[in-house]
């Protein structure tokens, strides 16, 4: 993936913040931060950061703006997934969910879940 289509840490508490809250000012993305807050030129630099990347749009109201995500959580969910596979698991995705039982993270009944949500998809 693009470095440049990646998530820091700071931007992605960012982006969660626009999927959950919906548009906001940088002064109402500060109200949602834990002490010690960052500064408000902190985060007004990573959301033009951003909005360079092309994730956040803004609209000017007065003699600001609010800011909105122009991409949803599903386009970073799925390349996340693919290079954490990639990265840890050998690009097995077999190998990831072998993990993930192996550490009890997943279920009989979610993995027959997941068996039935592909034997469907197969069938459509």
């Amino acid at each position: 993936m693009d470095s440049k289509k990646k998530l820091t840490e700071k931007e992605s508490v960012i982006m969660t913040l626009l999927w959950e809250h919906g548009p906001m000012f940088v002064r109402e993305m500060l109200t949602h931060y834990d002490d010690p807050r960052p500064h408000f030129n902190t985060v007004s630099t990573t959301v033009r950061i951003l909005e360079e990347k092309g994730f956040v749009g803004h609209e000017a109201v007065g003699a600001s703006y609010r800011y909105h995500a122009t991409v949803g959580p599903d386009f970073f969910r799925s390349r996340s997934l693919a290079q954490v596979v990639k990265n840890y698991f050998n690009n097995s995705y077999t190998q990831a969910v072998s993990a993930l039982v192996e550490d009890e993270k997943v279920s009989v009944d979610e993995l027959r879940a997941i068996i039935e949500m592909i034997e469907n998809r197969k069938k459509d």
